[in-house]
């Protein structure tokens, strides 16, 4: 073959070539394109960190994401193998306390006169504490949470606090209807022999019953079975909390403290700071801070709560799935704080949740039955026969309902501990007045919150006048504690720093300079 022949046959192959390598490189990308578009429509897989593309396609400047990798869909997993186990208290706490407090009376006469009826009530606070440094140097930090939460919604805020001032003390109760804290009601019905006898009557004019007394502790009561949750309540509540502590670690003289409350928590430690009395906190109340709750706002969100709460999911078959749904629904968008305070929220209701779902099932089952019967009756009058199958398939039918009934609620018996719809009645005797409160209040003032959208006219008015301290964490969701408890932390540390007062350097008295013989 001559020269010029072996160039031609050369120059044939290099282009057949580059044309199969074309093709092939089209063929590629229509196949990266259809699997893009299959990751942006499809239901993704869990990330793979592993599956970092090969391909030489990445030097030309435009990033093609595997088909492992999709972008734009919701994770389904947490990525690097976080984990979903909970966190015990232990972690972030020194002890809990369980702390009996005093019984609370109150009589009422019925409607016709004839019997006066006296309700016994005795909480048994449930407290998470770790004690400030001995000598009583270090601040203690009184928590209270919000609605449905618990004492644990600090936990991760109270490791920071620490990291930042170590010697800071930290007391954070479940209030009552929440979490681990227990309330004993004890109801004693008195017999008026005399409807003219005077109140309380002497004790040979009546005759006494008294009913068994009921523990009700959120995980055992019913549904509708609500504690009293009125503001005042909750305040004297906080305040028997923190006098029972110091009792029980046997403190001669209270720390400085500072009051921390998010959402009902802040309303309720307004309330307790603008007390004047003797008792609780008293004059050693450095300040207290408001999180993520002012007035307006407030009131405004009780009118979509129903349907909020109704969106909610009424149970989870694990604390694993409760806590996966704090995070996937971003209401609390720390997974680390999740995994501490969401198992504080529900309760294994599996024998209560099968027998009222059996319950409700029969019922429903009976009223078919009986319909069915009537129509069976009709049909056998009018036919003469009538052979009394439909008993039997009745009984058979209310049996199926409520197996099926009970094995639908064992499937998530992770229920909610406190019932929040039946908190309703109580909503507005929380906020109402709450800026006001917060405005006049005794000790330094601080309000955070994660958008400034919260402030209403108020506020923004004291604000402007300097009466106390604001900050906003936008990134942050409504609970700004667990999801920014570095943030948090240190915000309430300034804050304690600034209201301090074993820093102030005070001038010297004049009737001290002049037995010290000197010329004022």
């Amino acid at each position: 073959m001559s020269h010029l022949q072996k160039k031609w046959a050369k120059a044939r192959i290099s282009s057949a070539m580059a044309g199969e390598a074309n093709m092939a490189l089209d063929e590629a990308d229509e196949d990266r394109a259809f699997q893009f578009h299959h990751a942006l429509t499809q239901t993704p897989t869990p990330p793979d960190d592993d599956s970092a593309s090969s391909s030489s396609m990445s030097s030309t400047g435009t990033v093609i994401p595997s088909p492992s990798r999709a972008l734009f869909a919701r994770p389904q997993g947490f990525a690097g193998g976080r984990s979903l186990d909970p966190i015990p208290w232990t972690t972030y706490f020194e002890r809990e306390l369980f702390l009996p407090s005093v019984a609370t009376t109150a009589t009422r006469i019925s409607e016709d006169g004839t019997t006066a009826i006296t309700t016994t009530t005795t909480t048994t606070h449930h407290v998470y504490l770790t004690s400030p440094t001995a000598g009583g140097k270090g601040p203690l930090f009184v928590m209270h949470h919000g609605a449905g939460s618990s004492g644990l919604s600090f936990a991760v805020l109270s490791a920071e606090i620490r990291k930042r001032l170590p010697g800071a003390g930290i007391l954070s109760p479940d209030a009552r209807g929440h979490g681990s804290t227990t309330t004993n009601t004890t109801i004693t019905t008195t017999t008026l022999t005399d409807s003219s006898s005077t109140f309380p009557p002497p004790p040979s004019t009546v005759t006494t019953t008294t009913a068994a007394a009921s523990t009700h502790p959120p995980a055992t009561a019913p549904d509708d079975e609500v504690p009293d949750l009125r503001l005042d309540t909750l305040a004297t509540d906080l305040q028997r909390a923190v006098e029972l502590t110091q009792a029980a670690m046997k403190w001669g003289e209270l720390p400085p403290a500072i009051l921390v409350g998010h959402s009902l928590g802040g309303a309720v430690v307004t309330e307790l700071a603008r007390r004047n009395g003797s008792g609780g906190v008293g004059t050693n109340l450095l300040g207290y801070a408001v999180l993520d709750v002012v007035e307006g706002s407030a009131m405004d969100a009780l009118q979509s709560m129903q349907t909020y709460l109704s969106t909610r999911p009424q149970g989870f078959a694990s604390l694993r799935d409760g806590i996966d749904w704090h995070v996937r629904s971003r209401t609390v968008r720390n997974s680390v704080s999740a995994r501490t305070s969401v198992p504080a929220l529900l309760v294994d209701k599996t024998p209560v949740a099968a027998a009222a779902a059996a319950a409700a099932a029969t019922a429903a089952a009976e009223e078919e039955v009986a319909g069915q019967s009537g129509r069976s009756r009709d049909a056998g009058s009018d036919s003469g026969d009538g052979d009394g199958d439909g008993d039997g398939d009745g009984e058979v039918m209310m049996d199926a309902l409520a197996a099926a009934a009970a094995a639908k609620h064992r499937k998530k018996p992770w229920r909610w501990r406190t019932n929040l719809a039946a908190t309703q009645p109580f909503w507005e005797d929380w906020f109402v007045g709450l800026s006001k409160k917060f405005l006049e209040g005794r000790g330094g003032k601080l309000l955070l919150l994660a958008g400034t959208d919260r402030l209403d006219t108020e506020l923004t008015i004291g604000q402007m006048q300097g009466k106390y301290a604001l900050q906003v964490f936008p990134e942050a969701g409504h609970f700004i504690h667990e999801d920014l408890p570095e943030k948090t932390a240190m915000a309430l540390v300034d804050f304690y720093r600034r209201n301090d007062r074993s820093t102030l350097v005070l001038p010297p008295k004049v009737s001290d300079l002049l037995a010290q013989g000197k010329r004022v």
